[in-house]
């Protein structure tokens, strides 16, 4: 934890990965990298670890901050392929914002953990219109299901990029597809974390198609391919992976569903079980195993010339064990669960940013605008017939500041109009920005 907290940038983000001297290796952000700190320093307090004279608040109110600056579309996804709005990503950064609200509230900051609050609510209520198609075509009868991702341009986000129309680039030779007929087991980490119930009917349509398209049926037990048209494994003919190859099952997938599966109150044992025979004569649990007949070397169920061990299949192994213990999944983040699960949250807000300049918003919401330099703003409803004006307000500890329109008000079909008066540079921004009120496409 106290690592994390060395190697974090000034404005709250963490390396994709790095050298032991905290010096970045690669320079991807993924935002779910940026909230996992938070999850480690929640369970670290939660388990009553002491950190000396170490205050993790500092580091998760840097990382929260540039969470709710940078969101919701992530540069990288956890397979750090692909850009967008990711079902995986998403659900890491929602928990991981609601435990930086917990820390919030427990050094007696309310306002910074109603502010955190509120964009997280927000988040939880555009997930099924950021990541789930109402027209699969993979599987008849399951036309509603969740993607894998949801492609757009990280440094100039659509905010209403469409899952039915956008089209995901897959990685490693694997063509240009249809993001709705793309999927994986990403949005399992929404049950794991607490963010969605495991009993959803959406939740239970999307397991149905992710089975009838990446399950794979081995010798020792199931196992799950990461998403249709992966080319990242090895060759058909079994030679090695060369920049392009086919996807094979990885046992961490395995483990995954053992966790939904105890979520949705069933036996994980069967799982754990699996992932035990998946591993070598040492014990070591490799990325992929071979899923295909029988072929020179290769053998069914058996790894693949993928890294082994992955210590990653290792940790989630260990997870599930600890999770079967308990009777509860270890990841689950109880305020996000009884937030979101158990006694739900409805959002009151639309967030608009430069960086997420949203076009239009649902009917009986407030309009929060999130910059980055005090302003003051400029506003109407009603084509500048009148002018509001409304100061930003500063939040020193996630490093934004922010001004709420009270568009609750406003009729469909209305415009609310807005520009900005930066106070630093004594400038007009020069140009309006509009959102439009309407109800749901």
């Amino acid at each position: 934890m106290i690592w994390l907290a060395a190697i974090q940038r000034t404005d709250g983000r963490f390396p994709q990965n790095s050298w032991i001297n905290g010096n970045a290796y690669w320079c991807g952000v993924q935002l779910d990298e940026v909230a996992a700190p938070i999850l480690l320093a929640w369970r670290l307090h939660n388990e009553g670890v002491t950190l000396g004279r170490f205050d993790p608040c500092v580091m998760i109110s840097r990382a929260a901050g540039y969470l709710i600056r940078q969101g919701p579309v992530t540069a990288q996804e956890r397979w750090e392929e692909n850009a967008g709005y990711s079902p995986s990503t998403l659900a890491t950064v929602i928990a991981g914002l609601v435990c930086a609200a917990e820390f919030a509230k427990q050094h007696g900051e309310a306002s910074t953990a109603d502010f955190i609050l509120v964009y997280a609510d927000w988040l939880a209520a555009h997930l099924e219109e950021w990541t789930v198609t109402t027209a699969g075509e993979l599987v008849e009868g399951f036309r509603r299901h969740y993607i894998r991702i949801n492609p757009t341009d990280p440094e100039a986000p659509d905010p209403h990029a469409d899952p039915n129309t956008t089209v995901l680039a897959i990685a490693n030779g694997g063509g240009v597809q249809p993001a709705r007929n793309v999927v994986g087991g990403d949005f399992l980490h929404l049950v794991r974390l607490g963010i969605r119930a495991a009993d959803d009917p959406l939740v239970r349509d999307s397991i149905a198609v992710m089975d009838r398209l990446l399950k794979c049926d081995l010798p020792q037990g199931p196992c799950w391919r990461r998403y249709n048209h992966d080319g990242y494994g090895q060759k058909d003919d079994g030679s090695a992976f060369d920049g392009t190859g086919v996807g094979r099952a990885w046992p961490i997938l395995t483990g995954e569903r053992g966790h939904y599966e105890l979520a949705a109150g069933r036996d994980s044992k069967p799982f754990i079980a699996a992932m035990e025979k998946f591993a070598n004569e040492g014990g070591m649990i490799s990325e992929q195993l071979w899923n295909a007949e029988d072929l020179g070397g290769m053998r069914r169920g058996l790894p693949t010339g993928a890294a082994m061990p992955l210590c990653w299949a290792h940790a989630e192994y260990v997870s599930l064990v600890r999770s079967a213990h308990d009777g509860v999944c270890f990841d689950r983040v109880e305020p996000a669960f009884q937030r979101y699960v158990v006694h739900p949250v409805a959002s009151r807000h639309e967030i608009w940013s430069l960086r997420y300049p949203l076009g239009r918003m649902a009917p009986g919401k407030l309009l929060r605008l999130i910059i980055t330099a005090d302003a003051t703003v400029a506003w109407s409803a009603d084509n500048w017939a009148s002018t509001n004006r409304v100061d930003t307000t500063h939040n020193s500890a996630l490093n934004v500041w922010s001004a709420d329109l009270p568009t609750e008000g406003c009729p469909e079909g209305a415009v609310i109009e807005f520009t900005f008066f930066w106070k630093e540079a004594q400038r007009s921004e020069g140009r309006n920005y509009s959102v439009k009120v309407s109800g749901p496409k």
